[in-house]
């Protein structure tokens, strides 16, 4: 009997698959795609996949954030994000990207995701604290993978290089340089939530493995801190700002994935 959560895993595949299909072709043809139907066929997508999640991490035992529900809840988040930047920024483009990593996240969450494995009975508080921080880390994420294309795009300008594969296919260097900046800010304003929240929420960091994590994630809050100060104060842009992100992206996903994949998938804790 085909189960409720795989006639959403496929309707939403469709839906990603329609929406991407449709996107690159008018693209390539520099026609402009028309957005209510992508908005439309997207948010369709993700009503789909959040029914899916729904199903795997809402439990009567707590909800069950095993690695694969974050993974799923994480790409998706990240491609309603970019949908909604789009609608003021001239950034529709990168859905190109986000679709197939919220298609990917969604396979892998319905298809590998454990109902028996870390369902915890949290406090209010305490899941808040995870939500906030898992959409810092989806936000934080796609400023990182934005400053990657932002790098290769900075990189065609000032080499002068005829062919210009990354300025011709993304917008303009300004319009992705002022979208870096607004995922920052948004990404700082949870990361910082989503710290305070823990501080008050957690008892025992050491006896819940998480000192190194909150360690990790404290320094890579003042690696953003430092570039939006930066940037605001003294018109850090370009190459430092693409360098800062990286960096501080790279701290958090330390604490953060490093520490959940080794409990989890080694230790099995």
């Amino acid at each position: 009997m085909i189960s409720l959560p795989l006639v959403y895993t496929i309707l939403a595949l469709i839906a990603y698959t329609t929406s991407f299909w449709y996107l690159f072709i008018h693209l390539m043809s520099k026609r402009s795609p028309n957005h209510w139907f992508i908005g439309f066929i997207l948010g369709l997508g993700l009503l789909l996949h959040a029914g899916v999640l729904f199903n795997d991490m809402l439990t009567p035992a707590g909800i069950n954030y095993n690695v694969f529900n974050i993974l799923s809840f994480t790409s998706g988040l990240m491609l309603l994000l970019s949908l909604l930047f789009s609608t003021y920024r001239p950034v529709l483009a990168l859905s190109l990207i986000g679709i197939p990593v919220a298609a990917t996240g969604l396979i892998f969450g319905f298809a590998f995701s454990k109902h028996d494995l870390l369902i915890n009975q949290n406090s209010l508080g305490l899941d808040i604290h995870i939500i906030l921080s898992l959409s810092a880390y989806a936000i934080l994420l796609m400023a990182t993978i934005h400053a990657v294309l932002l790098w290769f795009q900075d990189r065609e300008l000032k080499n002068k290089q005829k062919r210009r594969v990354w300025v011709s296919l993304l917008p303009s260097f300004q319009a992705m340089e002022s979208l870096l900046f607004d995922m920052l800010i948004a990404g700082f304003i949870l990361l910082t939530l989503a710290l305070g929240f823990g501080f008050f929420t957690i008892d025992n960091f050491f006896g819940q493995h998480l000192a190194h994590k909150t360690a990790f994630s404290i320094v890579s809050w003042f690696v953003y801190g430092s570039l939006l100060i930066g940037h605001y104060q003294f018109g850090w842009r370009g190459q430092k700002a693409i360098r800062f992100t990286i960096i501080g992206f790279f701290l958090l996903a330390i604490g953060f994935i490093g520490s959940k994949i080794v409990l989890e998938m080694i230790l099995g804790r």
